[in-house]
């Protein structure tokens, strides 16, 4: 926008909410993409803490679990009107639609603009994965009351969100109210009303942010109106930072290095401006670190609200808005993404930690709408001084290895409270995400419960359940492969024996398998149960062919089994079942390792 350098167009609302307020040029998302980064700034949590990562999917069976304390649900308490209007994107189940999140009021699209089956063009999608798209839907409160189905139809919903907003505000007027509006715009595809269409030299993106820049206008017109300006913080910032591989489509963050999708400052440095006539005086700026996870806390104690009762990780900034001098409450900042550890900052330092990452460099962007390729980039152990170096060309980790040693025992510390992906560490403080209602599975009576089990080859480290005896403790995973319950097997067959201890009469064997094939989850190729008295000599009861080759966009499980002869008895039971290997040519991973996730071996 205007005054972080934007050329093409203009942001004269924007720019005046700097002139009378705050702009913050280091501050931060906790993720550089949809879902993670809005459960942070509602919650007051990096997204790791509360198991949202990445970007929830229209065939996702987890939300923001309803049990956490949102912004709105403190606020709620304290007697304000709560009103949300725009993109969601934190569960499109009712469960974990706003309304269960602390929100009164709720119009808008439940996720992505893009997640349709429409192409970047306008056209209808007639093959790949996209066809299994849902039609977009317009959700008010938690019920569908209309459908987005083209371009023409996207152009409508900066102004349709505006004109809600407007609409809550005057209604709550003479009330506190907490007022949330994400707006779905610049997501690509892009979309703007005819009032802005063509009006900016940039072209589309410039448009599409001059609209934005129309709707903090009619936002601060409103709030002018009723008297109310004096005695609102009004707070404009970004999710993430450009998705540059859609080049005059995805906007910019230079000087910043890489974009959306990156913990480099392009990703997670994100524009943020604060105006609060009387509390936050005009035209200053804050080069001290903030984030979006402070906004709660912030929140709650310039309403004199206690926090939630869970941890969190934001902090208290009203200092920094009412200009007190010295550096800020936030001396360091972790920047995750999806279950990785990428960094760590402390003052002006950055330490990367060795990961690999989607790069726009080296690669050519796509144009008007369409995206171009994305490359790869390899990070080792680098680090870089954000003051001289905010473009993080150079390293300089040779030259201060005690800083180094000390940021990696920083890193240390996250690791063992929030996890992280890239070493295997757990996390001993992440709280589960929340899960579709109906969709635990419960336990079941197993003849095998408390037997001895053998993997011919281990579980992942990944996803390793609750140890081998995940299989036979008569717990059933949810449809959620990450709940802790499923056990994971990756690139390699499942091969699993029970010993029962001594001979029983059985009349069935069943195993279930989870799958997910967005998530490279696939059902094994064959799945073969065989019995034996002795451990040795085996007879194999029922081999099974499971097909496949279309993409599955739900998850789902599926259970397969057989009827044995129960007048034979049985001591050994064994389950082999057979990997895929690697995504076929069909998937969008396309040769990357492939899972069998398991959970029970029901014997009967």
């Amino acid at each position: 926008v205007g005054v972080y350098g934007a050329r093409g167009f203009s942001t004269p609302n924007i720019d005046r909410l700097a002139a009378e307020g705050l702009k913050f040029t280091n501050f931060y998302v906790s993720q550089a993409v949809c879902s993670a980064s809005r459960a942070s700034l509602l919650t007051g949590c990096y997204a790791e803490r509360v198991s949202i990562r990445g970007a929830l999917m229209p065939w996702s069976t987890v939300g923001l679990n309803p049990e956490e304390e949102t912004i709105a649900d403190l606020l709620k308490q304290k007697g304000y009107a709560t009103g949300i209007f725009g993109k969601w994107h934190l569960g499109h189940h009712p469960e974990f639609l706003p309304p269960q999140q602390g929100f009164d009021e709720y119009f808008g699209l439940p996720y992505s603009n893009d997640m349709w089956p429409v192409g970047y063009d306008g056209v209808p999608i007639t093959e790949g994965k996209k066809i299994y798209y849902p039609v977009l839907p317009l959700i008010e409160g938690s019920k569908k009351v209309g459908e987005i189905r083209t371009l023409e139809d996207q152009n409508t919903l900066t102004t349709l969100y505006t004109e809600r907003a407007v609409r809550f505000i005057e209604k709550n007027k003479e009330r506190p109210f907490f007022l949330y509006l994400p707006h779905s715009m610049p997501h690509v595809p892009l979309g703007v009303s005819e009032k802005f269409s063509g009006k900016s030299e940039q072209g589309m993106y410039g448009d599409v942010i001059m609209e934005i820049d129309w709707s903090v206008g009619e936002i601060l017109r409103t709030l002018e109106k009723f008297g109310l300006d004096q005695n609102t913080l009004v707070i404009f910032a970004s999710d993430n930072g450009p998705w540059l591989n859609f080049g005059n489509h995805g906007g910019s963050a230079l000087p910043l290095r890489e974009g959306k999708g990156t913990m480099w400052e392009g990703g997670a440095r994100v524009p943020c401006i604060m105006r609060w006539p009387g509390r936050i005086s005009e035209g200053r700026e804050c080069n001290a670190i903030a984030a979006t996870i402070d906004l709660l806390p912030t929140i709650a104690a310039i309403t004199g609200m206690p926090l939630p009762q869970k941890p969190i990780d934001g902090l208290n900034i009203l200092p920094l808005l009412e200009g007190e001098e010295g550096v800020g409450p936030r001396d360091h900042y972790f920047y995750y993404y999806v279950e990785e550890l990428r960094a760590v900052r402390m003052g002006k330092w950055k330490l990367h930690f060795p990961h690999t990452h989607i790069s726009y460099k080296g690669v050519e962007p796509g144009n008007d709408g369409q995206p171009g390729r994305y490359g790869r980039g390899k990070t080792g152990l680098e680090l870089y001084d954000l003051e001289k170096d905010v473009g993080e060309k150079r390293n300089v980790a040779a030259k201060h290895p005690d800083l180094v040693e000390l940021m990696k025992a920083m890193g240390d510390v996250a690791r063992e409270r929030l996890g992280d992906a890239l070493t295997e560490a757990k996390g001993d403080e992440v709280r589960p995400p929340g899960r579709l209602a109906g969709s635990e599975t419960g336990t079941v009576q197993n003849l095998a419960a408390g037997k001895t089990i053998t993997l011919k080859n281990p579980e992942s480290s990944k996803f390793p359940g609750r140890g081998q005896a995940t299989l036979i403790d008569g717990d059933r995973g949810t449809m959620d492969h990450t709940d802790g319950v499923w056990q994971g097997f990756e690139g390699v067959d499942l091969v699993a024996e029970i010993d029962l201890g001594e001979e029983m009469h059985l009349e069935r064997v069943t195993a279930g398998f989870i799958e997910n094939q967005s998530a490279r989850v696939f059902l094994p190729t064959t799945v073969e149960i065989a019995i034996s008295q002795d451990g040795t000599n085996y007879t194999v009861v029922q081999r099974t062919e499971t097909g496949g080759g279309n993409f599955i966009i739900a998850p789902r499980i599926k259970d397969i089994g057989t009827a044995v002869d129960p007048s034979t008895p049985v001591r050994y039971v064994r389950l082999t079942a057979a990997n895929v290997g690697t995504c076929p040519d069909w998937h969008p991973r396309a040769g990357q390792k492939a899972w069998i996730f398991a959970d029970e071996v029901v014997l009967e």
